[in-house]
């Protein structure tokens, strides 16, 4: 305390008086009457006559500064400062202290005041760097192999791997000079090892992107083998991700094994994936047992979706029931990580708060988010689907210890997708009854899933023919979800199998506006216009189609069928073609094909195109007829024999193919085979003229006993025959005769006429077929026997002889040797296939909708 002062209280003043004080020198509003200042201004700066002072002054006047002391020292006025140029003695010196700022005693009256030195013009240019110095050469070829580089990058992004490849090439080579030139220049010790490993490890990649493993391998292996570079035994990942494309399990380990080795545990997530990778090689190579030991360390570890799914994979292989129902329950308990989706519902009135929401919905992490939601919805449901029928005696009972397990975990929602999965697999097993009672269960649930319980019961009505049903079903999910295209689809359907198909049209319609991508419903509504005879329209959709499923054969055959009723052989025959390429093995394409070249006239083709259709499916009779009756045409008898034969085994009851053998071989001249064969036809058909006017005209001619007897037979036949046509000229005069005196004796009656109903121009088979996307081809003319106006197949063979007439008549009378088809003229038979297509086949797999079509 003794070092503490105080100041008395009568001396007590205010630190920061004086502050306030104004001292006149520095008023500026009266520069205008100082006559020293304007002098000084119309006169130059430095001739200003110095001023000299007593003392110096201070900026602050003749006011005392005082201290916290309270010590006072007076200091002079601002007028009585010294200047620059004076000193205290009165003597003169230069004024130098402002030569910084531009200002110099030396500078002659008149001349511009310029202190940057703006006067002088501009600055000098820069000297240019000379590049012939090795140092500047070696920085820029450092650049251009950095470019290199790069664009050999973006070449990869772009999907260009040869030009990537070409330009890892480039870079190598220019880094190899560039190292060439340091060892020259004596600078080998500054040589850039980042610059050589990122062209290596790009050259490697390249090698790796092009299939060129050998060569990947052997650039990797200089990268792992110089100790120079830091962290290089990573890249035997690199290796055995190449030795596992390669099918070289054992090295594929073997390296991932020695990579796991070089990572220390503080890099946790890179030795999960090594291991992850380890454990399927295991499964590759059917070591169940080892790859259950990694994925269950990594289960435990640092769990996620895909790991959980292989581990039960492993234990459906090894059939260890219990340990796949702990697999399960840890696959369901594996944390996503992404955000609720109630964050992006606007929860308040805050537009601005709305307006982040909005933005950030779509954005690049919530796409990302939504991706690895469907990615374990997937594995799960496919979990499920698979050890559903394993973990229980019943697939039922397994089914529904998964949905009970599902029901306790985040994915609740999926609970009623297993129920439905439930159901697909009764139908799998045909147990319709089950399925019907699982999707029935679904009516008082939810909007989403009774619609797709409600569409696939529609489907399975729809199926059975029940089309009431169908149509109900098909109402119920509409009013579930008007947006549901499988749904309008159905509806669609049902409504086409009544032949209201402008109104089917209309339903095929919106379902395309709710889904653009609904190929079911573009197929559909070109079939429908096909019905409605608008050919261009169903054209359009049909092309639009093919844009879509490119490779899709019932597409290509529509397109042709199309083209060939709008009367353009040849672009159906293009597409026919094209058809060809993508399923070659189809008889009834390949018939058709023939059929098209027939019409045109080229019967070379023709024939090729009907004797590949008859090689697959030795079984059509309209082929078989063709390839007879061209050998006939070529006078090739002997080889329409074999055909005709054919022929005869699909058709025994027919006795056309029988009589046409036998013309076979009489027209080769083999009278004795001919004989035989007419005797043996005889026995089979006994009341056949043909035959028999055949058998008295050989016997004949040879001189053979038999001939009165079956002359005698011929006659009582011919009598029998005209006796039959008699009667029935005589029944149709008498029907129509009852005819007319019935229709007069009604004619003043006000009943109505009862007229049976007409026959549908549709087959029921076509019908049931017609509107869904992977059904049978829909032709406009059958290729089996008639055409799709009912008319005879074009294919002419010559008749047989009369009893008068000579074996060779000089005029050729013709039969139709074709297959009458018993349904009548106005009926469409369906196309058999080459191949025998069940029910299910006909049915496209997705008019089931998106929830019933098993991953």
């Amino acid at each position: 305390m003794e070092n503490v002062h105080l100041v008395p209280e009568e001396e007590e003043d205010d630190l920061y008086t004086g502050y306030n004080d104004y001292n006149p020198t520095f008023d500026s509003e009266d520069l205008h009457n100082d006559v020293g200042f304007q002098q000084a201004v119309r006169t130059s700066h430095g001739r200003r006559p110095p001023m000299t002072a007593k003392y110096p002054g201070t900026a602050i006047g003749g006011r005392p500064i005082g201290t916290a002391y309270g010590s006072r020292i007076p200091v002079g006025t601002a007028m009585g400062r010294p200047m620059t140029g004076a000193v205290q003695d009165g003597a003169a010196r230069p004024m130098t202290a402002v030569r910084a700022a531009g200002y110099s005693s030396s500078i002659a009256r008149g001349s511009v005041f310029d202190p940057l030195g703006q006067a002088k013009g501009p600055a000098p240019p820069l000297e240019r760097q000379n590049e012939d110095t090795p140092e500047e050469k070696i920085k820029i070829l450092e650049k251009k192999v950095n470019d290199l580089i790069e664009e050999s990058c973006l070449a990869h992004a772009r999907g260009d791997l040869q030009l990537s490849l070409e330009k890892a090439k480039e870079a190598g080579r220019k880094e190899r000079a560039l190292v060439r030139q340091r060892e020259q220049t004596g600078t080998a010790d500054h040589i850039n090892l980042d610059l050589t490993y990122s062209v290596l490890f790009n050259l490697a990649n390249q090698y790796a992107n092009n299939d060129m493993y050998t060569e990947a391998l052997n650039t990797y292996q200089v990268i792992v083998k110089n100790k120079m570079f830091n962290n290089a035994g990573r890249l035997k990942v690199n290796m055995a991700n190449i030795y596992f494309k390669q099918k070289n399990y054992t090295k594929a380990i073997k390296f991932y094994r020695m990579a796991l080795d070089q990572i220390s545990n503080a890099h946790n997530a890179m030795r999960i994936k090594i291991m992850q990778n380890i454990g399927v090689v295991f499964i590759h190579m059917g070591q169940y047992s080892d790859a259950i030991t990694s994925f269950e360390y990594i289960m435990s570890e640092s769990p996620n979706i895909k790991t959980g799914f292989n581990l039960i994979l492993c234990y459906y292989a090894i059939g260890d029931r219990e340990r796949m129902k702990k697999a399960f329950q840890k696959l369901i308990c594996v944390p996503l990580d992404i955000d609720d989706e109630d964050k992006y519902i606007p929860a308040n009135d805050d537009s601005h708060a709305n307006m982040v929401i909005e933005a950030i919905k779509n954005d690049k992490l919530h796409q990302m988010e939504r991706e690895r939601k469907a990615l374990a919805e997937k594995y799960i449901m496919t979990s499920a689907k698979l050890i559903a029928p394993a973990i229980e005696s019943s697939f039922a009972a397994g089914f529904d210890w998964c949905v009970d397990m599902v029901k306790g975990s985040q994915y609740v929602e999926l609970a009623n997708d297993l129920e439905i999965n439930k159901a697909i697999t009764y139908l799998r097993q045909r147990d319709f009854k089950q399925a019907v009672e699982t999707l029935k269960m679904f009516e008082k649930k939810d909007s989403r899933v009774k619609s797709a319980a409600a569409t696939n019961l529609s489907f399975l009505y729809f199926l059975e023919k029940d089309y009431d049903q169908a149509d109900r079903y098909a109402e119920l999910a509409m009013s579930a979800d008007r947006y549901n295209p499988a749904a309008l689809i159905n509806k669609g359907n049902t409504v086409f199998v009544k032949e209201d198909y402008e109104k089917a049209a209309e339903f095929y319609k919106e379902a395309l506006r709710n889904d653009s991508s609904c190929t079911e419903a573009l197929y559909n509504l070109g079939l429908t216009y096909k019905r409605l005879g608008r050919l261009e329209e169903a054209l359009d959709c049909f092309l639009k189609l093919h844009a879509i499923l490119r490779n899709s054969a019932q597409v290509m055959y529509q397109l042709a069928n199309l083209y060939e009723m709008l009367e353009d052989p040849h672009q159906a025959i293009e597409w026919l073609m094209q058809l060809t390429s993508v399923t070659p093995t189809d008889a009834q394409v390949l018939a058709k094909l023939g059929d098209l070249y027939d019409n045109e006239g080229d019967k070379s083709q023709a024939f090729q195109y009907y004797y590949e259709s008859y090689r697959y499916f030795p079984s059509n009779i309209s082929v078989i007829e063709w390839l007879g009756a061209y050998y006939i045409d070529t006078q090739f008898c002997e080889k329409a024999i074999q055909y005709f034969e054919r022929a005869t085994l699909i058709q025994p009851t027919q006795v056309k193919w029988q009589l046409m053998v036998a013309s076979c071989y009489r027209r080769s001249g083999n009278y004795q085979k001919a004989l035989e064969t007419y005797k043996d036809i005889h026995r089979k058909f006994p009341e056949n003229v043909e035959c028999l006017r055949f058998l008295v005209r050989l016997c004949t001619d040879m001189g053979l006993k038999e001939v009165q007897d079956y002359a005698t037979k011929l006659k009582k036949v011919e009598k029998m025959k005209e006796i039959r046509e008699q009667r029935v000229r005589s029944g149709r005069e008498s029907s129509a005769r009852g005819r007319r005196e019935g229709s007069a004796g009604s004619g003043s009656s006000s009943s109505p006429i009862n007229t049976p109903p007409l026959r549908a121009s549709v087959s029921r088979s076509e019908a049931k077929y017609s509107p869904v996307l992977q059904q049978g081809r829909d032709s406009g003319q059958s290729n089996h026997g008639t055409s799709a106006k009912g008319e005879r197949l074009s294919v002419k063979l010559k008749t047989l002889p009369g009893s008068n007439e000579p074996y060779e008549a000089s005029t050729q009378q013709e039969i139709d040797a074709s297959y009458v088809d018993p349904l009548g003229p106005q009926m469409q038979r369906p196309k058999t296939a080459a191949r025998k297509r069940t029910e299910e086949d006909e049915f496209a797999d997705e008019e089931l909708g998106d929830d019933l079509l098993p991953e």
